[in-house]
């Protein structure tokens, strides 16, 4: 059995908090604690920042090929302890023990996505219109780069920044949430396992604004991606000014999905289930806002509220789970609002709704499907971030589009149909960075993610992902 460490890693040291703060980790299907945690402050993010930079230079000076063998190993490292990892994933975050092992396998193909993609980051050579003259450009690592991410995806919120940082030859520092620190420190261990020099990946866990304005504040720090909400977002743009830090931002998002009436309307309606609830629906890209075509409408509710019924809560850690717990009672509470508060507004609770009656502990809540909706309703305009089916059947197909763009986000759309004419059109004219058409997960290491509108600014994954990390310079030669 593998030994891990919880604790920060500043420049190559596993350590305590610089004040000695700690932070009670609990287990959200139990309400029992996991440990005491290291959780410091903005003294921990400057050694961590100062770290880095001291490192920087020798980092971006290796070979791509250098770097690559270390984040192959690190993947490696990782797949060889996916059951074990996934356990502590589970046992911080609630999600059912499958999700966690294929977020650390994702975590995985992350690294090795990165490692070879960086080796085809060649820059160009530019005609020139003289003879004398040799025009190039050249993309070189931007240098140290910062993270926040969110609790909901532990591992991957954090590992596509840093596979990409590190691959370009980038120095990163991470704060991870302090609901979910310890996926952070071990994929930073596995890294260290695979031979990374000390002060080229640090984790520190503590207090999120201290931490952050060490970030917005040191020039040295040259970008800073964050996963969370639209509000600290947009406070982020705002402190990133003073130093003009480049920002990617993941933020926000209310996905709406149009069902047309050529599908099969019960496979679809399981399959909707399934991408709703999964990791208890917090999840940034969930399907939220269900725009059913009228003439399948009250066949999909029929069929989606007998699913939401069958689901299983439980322990992450028991096979038979099939939805986990909520990540702590504030967003439970949140989240029951909204439905409670909608339903007074005439809305319909057709099933689920409140807490289940048969977990007297753990953070959980009713899958739940809603109807009779309008669009001032919280579960229809504000993000949920939980298990809740808004349902809203709809006859013209263009007033169902202009609801899906009618709210700020702007991350991720579905659509469902057979029919071609209507894929294509649906997916030119939804305002959003990515359309999964007959498709539940639109996210894998090869292709951008990212928003428009509020739901953020950057990208991470693909080709885009790895130069969000580096600088273009053009070169010019003369006199030749």
């Amino acid at each position: 059995m593998t030994v891990f460490t919880f604790k920060q890693l500043i420049g190559g040291g596993w350590v305590d908090a610089l004040d000695q703060g700690t932070w009670q980790l609990i287990n959200p299907a139990t309400e029992e604690t996991l440990g005491l945690l290291p959780f410091g402050n903005a003294r921990d993010a400057e050694a961590a920042v100062d770290a880095a930079a001291a490192a920087f230079p020798a980092w971006a000076s290796k070979t791509v090929y250098e770097r690559a063998d270390i984040l192959h190993r690190a993947a490696q490292w990782i797949r060889g302890r996916i059951d074990e990892l996934a356990v502590i994933t589970t046992q911080e975050c609630g999600k059912p023990l499958r999700e966690s092992s294929a977020e650390w396998q994702t975590g995985a193909n992350l690294l090795d996505w990165f490692a070879e993609e960086a080796k085809h980051s060649s820059g160009r050579v530019v005609p020139a219109r003289r003879a004398d003259r040799r025009l190039l450009v050249v993309h070189q690592p931007i240098g140290v780069v910062a993270t926040i991410t969110a609790w909901n995806f532990p591992v991957y919120n954090l590992a596509r920044a840093w596979a990409a940082a590190l691959a370009a030859g980038c120095t990163v520092v991470g704060r991870p949430s302090e609901y979910t620190p310890r996926s952070a420190m071990m994929y930073a261990q596995a890294l260290v396992e695979a031979g990374i020099p000390a002060g080229v990946v640090n984790v520190i866990n503590g207090d999120p604004a201290a931490m952050g304005q060490v970030f917005l504040k040191d020039a040295r720090v040259r970008k800073l991606h964050f996963t969370g909400s639209t509000r600290v977002g947009k406070l982020l743009m705002d402190g990133a000014s003073q130093t003009v830090t480049r920002l990617s931002l993941e933020l926000g998002g209310n996905a709406p999905v149009l069902i047309f009436p050529d599908v099969n309307v019960e496979v679809v309606a399981q399959q909707a289930v399934t991408a709703k609830l999964r990791n208890a629906g917090q999840v940034c890209i969930a399907p939220q806002r269900f725009f059913v075509h009228s003439r399948i409408a009250e066949e999909f509710i029929e069929h989606t509220a007998r699913f939401a019924k069958e689901v299983t809560l439980g322990n992450g850690l028991e096979m038979s789970t099939d939805m986990g717990p909520m990540i702590n009672a504030t967003q439970r509470e949140r989240l029951n609002t909204m439905v409670t508060t909608s339903a007074q507004n005439g809305a319909e609770v057709l099933t689920g709704g409140k807490r289940p009656d048969h977990l007297a502990h753990g953070y959980f809540y009713q899958p739940t499907v809603i109807t009779g909706l309008t669009t001032a309703m919280p579960v229809y305009r504000d993000e949920l971030f939980g298990p809740v089916m808004p349902i809203i059947p709809f006859g013209d197909v263009d007033e169902a589009i202009a609801q899906a763009n009618s709210l700020e986000y702007g991350l991720a759309a579905y659509v469902q149909t057979n029919d071609l004419k209507t894929a294509t059109h649906l997916y030119e004219r939804l305002e959003f960075g990515m359309v999964a058409i007959n498709d539940w997960l639109p996210s894998t290491p090869e292709m951008p993610f990212g928003g428009v509108k509020m739901s953020g600014m950057g990208r991470e994954c693909g080709e885009e992902g790895l130069l969000e990390y580096q600088e273009v310079k053009a070169v010019y030669m003369g006199g030749i």
